[in-house]
């Protein structure tokens, strides 16, 4: 295979990943973004594959190459399979941390054997541009996997090691100590490509995977959807820098595809939750919130209603907008509330879905579950686009949600102040579906629960909605 025909195959790819980034950015095209992606991916790996084979001279290296296809492609495939919609977050926290993982094992690799690469004969020194590229990748490769690691014990939220606890972890000099140890990661970093020493490439790659650790525990779990996606545009970046120093094309551009994208994504989450991406970074948001709400829940009584007082509200309605959290997630209702929207769509009343940006545990999160369930994508609206009917809507179903239909956004020296947030309580009635009076990801009371026309209906969103189901006439 000659290296034009190499240089030609990684830019079909190239333009499989950027059709695949245009077609996930909608539900209705998200379908055959996949497939462009996969296509993409298959030509990258075939063609690299092929150009190992012209590189070594013989296929003998190739075996293995294959072995590594075929168990990380068969575990990838048993997850993917076994997963649940919830843990979809969590699987993409692992699957970061990999990325992460492989550029720190390809960068020990390159530092150690260079010549095996093709970056310079045996016994020549590595170039200084080289070094400062594996620097750059290896580093961000130790940060993003044990920040993903970190960001996987938050997301799922069954683990009692306080690390992986969705309240923030601080403690006094915390940033200090994070500014300390970055320092050292760069100088150390810079010696590293001064120098090429040894002790240096590894005394920085491990004050990265600390430093790592260290960013990401005293985020709080309102603040994981933004974390996510940080991940993620550190997984691109860790690959590109990783492609500058193997002079891979394909690397370089799937990588900055994919860090590029994660920033973007970083920034219109934080938008979302008006917050500024460093805010998040130096920290989540407190704690200081969940004592004063527990406290608050105690003393103050709510109005409790019935599945089917609750379908009765609803079967007299002319419109309806239901609100998704992570609690329908959770109890996997998303195929009973589209079986409620159908029996309401019958009975002549109109049903839309708000979805919030930060809604569920990561990005799109709601989106994909309604897509699951076949909800049709002319119900499923975004904020901006649905929060101006909420006035005239006769009831908003808020299923599982919580800080994103929090009023406390508009009050000021709240934590959440200034966050978007979808307005259900403008609606004439609410009704929300809770296992608990239990406080959000935030920790604050919400004041939308505690409203004369709010009804509470407490338990398993699943069970709620299918006895609501079927007490709708």
């Amino acid at each position: 295979m000659s290296l034009n025909l190499v240089t030609l195959l990684y830019l079909v790819a190239s333009i499989c990943f950027i059709q695949a980034l245009k077609g996930l950015s909608h539900p209705t095209t998200s379908i055959r973004g996949n497939v462009f992606g996969m296509v993409g991916m298959t030509i990258a790996v075939l063609t690299t594959a092929a150009l190992i084979v012209k590189l070594a001279g013989s296929p003998l290296g190739l075996g293995w190459v294959l072995l590594g296809l075929v168990i990380g492609g068969g575990a990838g495939s048993l997850m993917a399979n076994r997963v649940e919609m919830t843990k979809m977050p969590e699987l993409v926290a692992f699957m970061h941390s990999m990325i992460g993982l492989a550029a720190v094992f390809i960068a020990v690799a390159v530092v150690a054997e260079p010549w095996a690469f093709g970056i310079i004969n045996r016994g020549e020194p590595i170039p200084v541009g080289n070094r400062i590229e594996l620097f750059l990748g290896a580093a961000i490769g130790a940060i993003t996997f044990s920040g993903s690691v970190i960001a996987f014990g938050k997301l799922s939220g069954k683990y009692k090691f306080r690390l992986f606890q969705g309240a923030p972890v601080t403690f006094s000099g915390q940033h200090m100590l994070n500014l300390v140890l970055g320092l050292s990661t760069v100088g150390l970093g810079l010696a590293f490509a001064a120098t090429e020493s040894w002790p240096a490439f590894f005394a920085m790659l491990a004050l990265a995977f600390v430093l790592g650790v260290l960013i990401i525990i005293p985020i709080g779990g309102a603040d994981m959807p933004v974390v996510v996606s940080m991940l993620n545009s550190y997984s691109g970046w860790a690959a590109a820098g990783i492609g500058f120093s193997l002079n891979n094309s394909m690397l370089i551009i799937a990588g900055s595809l994919v860090g590029s994208s994660g920033a973007i994504l970083s920034y219109i989450m934080c938008k979302a939750m008006n917050r500024s991406f460093f805010n998040v970074i130096l920290g989540g948001f407190g704690g200081e919130g969940t004592t004063a709400a527990a406290g608050g829940q105690a003393q103050r009584s709510v109005k409790s209603g019935s599945a089917d007082d609750a379908a009765f509200i609803l079967g007299n309605a002319e419109t309806v907008i239901i609100v998704p959290g992570y609690g329908l997630a959770v109890a996997r209702a998303q195929h009973a509330v589209k079986e409620l929207a159908a029996k309401l769509t019958e009975k002549g009343v109109t049903v839309k879905y708000a979805i919030h940006p930060v809604a569920g545990r990561m990005p799109g999160h709601m989106n994909v579950l309604l897509a699951e369930a076949e909800v049709p994508y002319d119900q499923v609206f975004e904020m901006e686009d649905i929060n101006a009917e909420f006035g005239q809507a006769d009831v908003a179903i808020i299923l599982g949600a919580n800080d994103v239909v929090n009023p406390a956004a508009h009050v000021k020296g709240s934590p959440i102040y200034g966050m978007p947030i979808l307005e259900a309580y403008k609606a004439k009635t609410v009704i929300v579906n809770k296992r608990s009076m239990a406080s959000g990801y935030a920790g604050l009371d919400n004041e939308l629960f505690y409203m004369d026309k709010t009804m509470m209906v407490f338990g398993d969103a699943k069970k709620v909605v299918e006895e609501m189901v079927k007490a709708v006439e």
